[in-house]
């Protein structure tokens, strides 16, 4: 009986990566929030959304959810998320 042995590391190369400018300004912007589905997420994007309206100004909150907890974004939510000004993702238990 054999075992295989896998390898973590990252197979592509990142060194043409560039992060976005941040925005100078949240007001009338359109902001996501991607949560992993688990039940305490709520609470707390709920109080962040208020945050981001009645402080920041953001003009629209667009919430999703991925389908699966522990994998990563699906790239129709990555590609939707290219649209919005900011991003903020987490998670719950």
């Amino acid at each position: 009986m054999g075992f295989t042995v896998l390898d973590p590391s990252f197979e592509e190369d990142a060194a043409g990566f560039t992060l976005p400018q941040r925005p100078s300004s949240l007001a009338g912007a359109t902001v996501g929030i991607i949560s992993n589905g688990k039940q305490n997420t709520r609470p707390y994007f709920d109080h962040l959304e208020r945050l981001l309206r009645d402080e920041w100004g953001v003009a629209e909150v667009v919430r999703r959810t991925k389908s699966n907890y522990s994998a990563p974004a699906e790239a129709e939510l990555i590609d939707e998320a290219a649209g919005w000004a900011a991003m903020f993702a987490g998670v719950g238990d």
